[in-house]
């Protein structure tokens, strides 16, 4: 499959990779493609974001809040508050604890191999069924932007926050083609 990516979903996958063992995570999640994507500006994908007017450095930022509440959603935090717990304040006495970041830290990780977790390999493949159903040839940022969309998940719940989903993507995809 990896043979079909352009230049620019490369480059975003590779920079995925860096995110993930920068913050020492055993795996390669679609936060990592997200945030990889943010601060890919130029591709495909960013294209498409800054069309659909959403700053990458938000996206970024949305991102950074999910990691620093352990990887929750805001539609993980919302559901969570209709159970009556407030991840907000959770958050807050476990940083009181134990540090800023607490539930965000990973474990140093020994260098090596990342593997993608399950969810991220669902979402490549994801990539490859959309270029079929779009006829295109190759897989660009833009189709990975589109399946994190498609994907539910903590990037599709991200994406959800600023209006980008699958069928706007699709649809902004299908007038460019």
């Amino acid at each position: 499959m990896f043979e079909r990516f352009t230049g620019d979903a490369r480059g975003l996958v590779k920079e995925a990779v860096r995110e993930a063992a920068e913050l020492g995570s055993p795996e390669i999640d679609s936060l990592h493609l997200l945030a990889a994507l943010a601060r890919f500006p130029g591709g495909g994908a960013a294209t498409l974001l800054s069309e659909f007017d959403v700053a990458l450095d938000d996206v970024v930022a949305s991102v950074a809040v999910i990691r620093r509440r352990g990887d929750l959603s805001e539609a993980d935090a919302e559901a969570l508050g209709n159970l009556g717990i407030d991840v907000d304040q959770v958050v807050e006495r476990v940083e009181r604890e134990h540090g800023r970041d607490a539930l965000a830290r990973r474990k140093p990780k020994k260098p090596g191999h990342i593997p993608f977790a399950a969810g991220s390999k669902r979402l490549l493949e994801r990539c490859l069924e959309e270029v079929v159903m779009l006829r295109s040839k190759e897989i660009g940022g833009e189709h990975i932007l589109l399946a994190m969309a498609a994907v539910p998940g903590p990037a599709a719940d991200v994406l959800a926050e600023f209006d980008v989903t699958a069928e706007r993507i699709r649809a902004a995809l299908r007038r460019a083609a």
